[in-house]
């Protein structure tokens, strides 16, 4: 097959994490677009567009449809500005993902474009037009005409609920046969709580794979377990608080999770100083995230086997009596003074999960002075983000918020096993788990250090399997 045949256009996420969207090319005069999300941090796309200018610098005349592998910012978060431009055509997702973006590009609008009613509900109408939800793992024609023709189909990717990754089967008149691109979207772990893991394709010609963390393998899931435990002891100890950044979908339906299963397996129990594991209150202090955890419970045909059984056996995995929802404003402002000004320990999950805004922001304003307190972080923190400094100086360094130095005197911690991603070994296991191996890899989504790691290994597994294919870390 001539490679000159597969033109592939990265307009985010080429270089970094965020800004997700690649263009494939269908014949001379159409193309699918898959994923178009914001920018945070210092990552630019190719047009030059970033978190400061995010409007669509790129020609979609050709664009026939947009994919969309799951409902997270970096993925979804610039459809407005793709809509304002003009894009009128169909958003392919799979059933799970079309209940849930919807309340993803609500919150998205509110904030770039317009807190009007009338504007809103206009706006989310013509996104209801165009959803075309698809079943998991049943061929779909996207495109037919003069001879070529392009069909998807979506697979689980275990990331977040209703996450896939994209198979592309595209044929026509330039091909001698069958050319399948596949598109990871964002891959998770086989054991991450609430989901059915990814299983890897039979095979493809070529692989956009993400490669967030192809440099570092994650901690196991009991040694994560215990760590949280601890984190939590300690907090209790100290009469301090746990704050979690966290993403408000995907994330914080998997710790909400775990600290349920923490509290159900302690119960009775001290876990310091006269406090017991019971009378823990863990805060959900985010509309959106609340919202989304509902979504979840909504959605329980999409749960894996254990999230199902334990649903059976009487317990809420999303819904337990030490957890509290905080929706006003008001009610959050008073939250952060109670916690910061007494010693009333508790666990806090508020997005965003990187710190560049949201009510998490407030916390750590409040909390950040006193070493009582915890910060914990479960996900990645990119590049140029209020988190990745906050992660880098931790205790005894220094972080600006809003305009403002901030001491850290609070401890700072990092739990790499909670990340929704999959790691260095679940991304080699997807490719190395095809029975037909990609002829070309193009790595994105990763930072360069990310991404040279995972291609060295890459390229050394293909070796040994005398296997041949190219591996690009700049696309």
């Amino acid at each position: 097959m001539d490679e000159t045949k597969t033109i592939i256009k990265h307009h985010g996420a080429a270089t970094g994490v965020t800004g997700s969207c690649h263009e494939l090319l269908l014949d001379d005069h159409a193309s699918l677009l898959v994923d178009c999300g914001l920018f945070q941090g210092g990552d630019r796309g190719a047009d030059g567009a970033g978190a400061d200018n995010l409007d669509i610098r790129f020609d979609i005349g050709a664009v026939q449809g947009l994919v969309v592998t799951h409902v997270h910012l970096d993925h979804v978060g610039r459809i407005p500005w793709l809509l304002a431009a003009g894009f009128d055509g169909p958003i392919y997702c799979s059933e799970p993902s079309a209940e849930l973006l919807p309340i993803v590009l609500e919150d998205a609008f509110k904030l770039a474009i317009s807190r009007q009613p009338e504007a809103i509900r206009w706006y989310l109408k013509r996104v209801e037009r165009l959803l075309r939800p698809l079943p998991f793992d049943q061929w779909h024609t996207v495109y037919e005409r003069g001879g070529h023709e392009a069909n998807i189909r979506l697979r689980r990717a275990g990331h977040v609920l209703g996450s896939a990754y994209v198979e592309c089967a595209l044929t026509g008149e330039a091909r001698d046969q069958e050319t399948t691109v596949i598109f990871s979207g964002d891959l998770g772990n086989q054991d991450a709580p609430i989901l059915r893991p990814p299983e890897p394709p039979s095979g493809c010609d070529v692989l956009v794979l993400e490669s967030t963390y192809g440099d570092r393998e994650h901690e196991d899931t009991g040694a994560r377990r215990d760590r949280l435990k601890a984190l939590i002891e300690r907090a209790l100890k100290d009469r301090g608080t746990v704050l979690i950044p966290a993403f408000s979908i995907g994330r914080t339906q998997e710790l909400l999770y775990e600290l349920e299963d923490l509290i159900h397996e302690n119960q009775g129990k001290e876990a310091a100083g006269g406090l017991h594991w019971n009378d823990l209150p863990v805060i959900l202090d985010s509309p959106l995230a609340g919202r989304f955890t509902q979504a979840y419970r909504g959605l329980r045909e999409h749960w894996d086997e254990q999230a199902l059984e334990r649903v059976r056996q009487g317990r809420g995995p999303l819904a337990f009596e030490q957890l509290f929802t905080v929706d006003d404003h008001e009610v959050h402002q008073r939250m952060v003074a109670h916690l910061a000004g007494t010693g009333r320990p508790a666990v806090v999950i508020a997005a965003s999960g990187m710190c560049a805004g949201g009510r998490i922001v407030n916390y750590l304003k409040a909390m950040l002075g006193d070493p009582r307190h915890n910060v914990l972080f479960v996900g990645y923190q990119a590049a140029g983000t209020p988190g990745r400094e906050l992660q880098m100086q931790g205790q005894g360094g220094q972080v600006e918020l809003d305009g403002e130095i901030h001491e850290i005197k609070a401890g700072v911690d990092t739990i790499g096993g909670y990340s929704a991603h999959a790691d260095r070994q679940g991304l080699l296991d997807f490719v190395t788990g095809m029975t037909r191996w990609p002829r070309e890899i193009r790595l994105v989504h990763g930072d360069d250090q990310a991404k040279q790691a995972l291609a060295t290994e890459l390229g050394r597994r293909y070796q040994d399997s005398a296997q041949k294919g190219k591996i690009l870390t700049s696309p």
